[in-house]
């Protein structure tokens, strides 16, 4: 069986939050088709107990790597990312294809001795994006910048990835003519029984992640107009909060919860997740999780993406109208019921159809000589 070897910029055995987690998916089903590796940059100095995961130690922040991104072509995101010792351990390695987990960990293999072997991109987000509306006046200096570096790795790649169909596009539009959309979706969990459930909405997402704390705070904000008048709505948040962001006044009927003990049982007392995101692109991992537990979804088009066709999602772009719908789920929790039970189905039926398994594999033997697979 042919080797696949991912470089991630996350431990996989470790550490949290979306983009580990749909990089673990992609692995998982790769596995089906390839013999999988990888290599990972991880504060853990110690040897990974998953034989098949190398690891690297990832630099802090400092004066070095400061002075490193003040390079004239290169973003400091992709500076950051282009570490030496990964240099040397992809060199160390073997395998028929390599997987870069997004752009910046592109850098240290196109600077390797293996550049040239079968290589593929896939980019989970458009940090461009992200950096442009949520690091301020740096980031709108820096967001040309990681573009630019984001289209130059990608030409350099075999094929490219994305979890959006407007960003394919937009990387085929600057000459990656095999860029393609993965249609990743979750396995299905037990489906969730909605039928008891309270006046209860939840939001999700590690809030160290900017386009989720800046979520959060939006539903912060409608929370007052979701809830006036419905006695005994509640709103949920679950995940970790930004490090060193203050704690906000919470609205009545909200509490901030961080983690729970059991997140199944708990999101089985909801009736509905809510997803307000204005930056958008890449990782939505909420969605697909939602979606394999059956548990309906009020979320903005930035919040869905590409989704939103695959699982029947309206979207509320809308501030009025995402509150109206929310409210809609607070008063009527039927709606929730048959709403869960359809998301529940559509994701079941992709993933019985292997519509995941499938479009991984193609993405990375589209890489290798003699195969090849239309983007989307």
């Amino acid at each position: 069986m042919r080797r696949a070897t991912f470089l991630l910029s996350k431990d996989p055995v470790t550490e949290h939050g979306g983009d580990i987690a749909l990089s673990r998916l992609m692995m998982q089903l790769a596995r089906e088709a390839f013999e999988v590796r990888a290599l990972c940059l991880s504060k853990d100095t110690a040897p990974s107990p998953d034989p098949d995961v190398t690891r690297v130690e990832k630099p802090g922040v400092n004066a070095s790597l400061l002075l490193k991104s003040l390079h004239p072509i290169r973003s400091i995101v992709h500076g950051r990312y282009d570490v030496d010792a990964f240099v040397d351990a992809i060199e160390r390695s073997e395998s028929d294809v390599y997987v870069a987990e997004h752009s910046y960990m592109a850098e240290p293999f196109i600077r390797s001795e293996k550049y040239g072997s079968p290589f593929v991109i896939n980019t989970v987000n458009t940090e461009s994006q992200v950096w442009k509306v949520t690091r301020g006046l740096i980031g709108r200096i820096e967001s040309p910048r990681i573009l630019r570096d984001e289209i130059r790795v990608a030409r350099k790649a075999d094929a490219v990835g994305t979890y959006d169909v407007e960003e394919a596009e937009m990387y085929r539009d600057n000459g990656v003519h095999d860029a393609r959309w993965i249609d990743l979706t979750l396995e299905p969990a037990p489906r969730l029984d909605l039928t008891e459930t309270a006046k209860r909405l939840v939001f999700m997402g590690t809030r160290g992640w900017p386009p989720n704390q800046e979520a959060f705070k939006i539903a912060l904000e409608y929370w007052p107009q979701i809830s006036a008048g419905i006695e005994g709505a509640e709103l949920c948040i679950i995940g970790a909060k930004a490090d060193g962001a203050p704690d906000p006044t919470y609205p009545a009927g909200v509490r901030d919860l961080g983690f729970v003990d059991d997140l199944q049982e708990f999101l089985g007392t909801c009736r509905a997740l809510i997803a307000p995101v204005a930056t958008g692109g890449g990782v939505r991992v909420k969605i697909l999780d939602a979606a394999s537990k059956g548990l309906p979804v009020v979320g903005t088009s930035a919040a869905v993406g590409s989704l939103g066709s695959i699982f029947e999602l309206p979207t509320f772009d809308d501030p009025e109208e995402f509150i109206a719908e929310c409210r809609r789920y607070l008063l009527d929790r039927n709606t929730a019921v048959k709403a869960g039970e359809r998301l529940y189905e559509l994701n079941s039926e992709r993933w019985e159809q292997r519509a995941p398994h499938t479009s991984v594999a193609s993405l990375i033997s589209a890489s290798l000589p003699g195969i090849s697979g239309s983007p989307t």
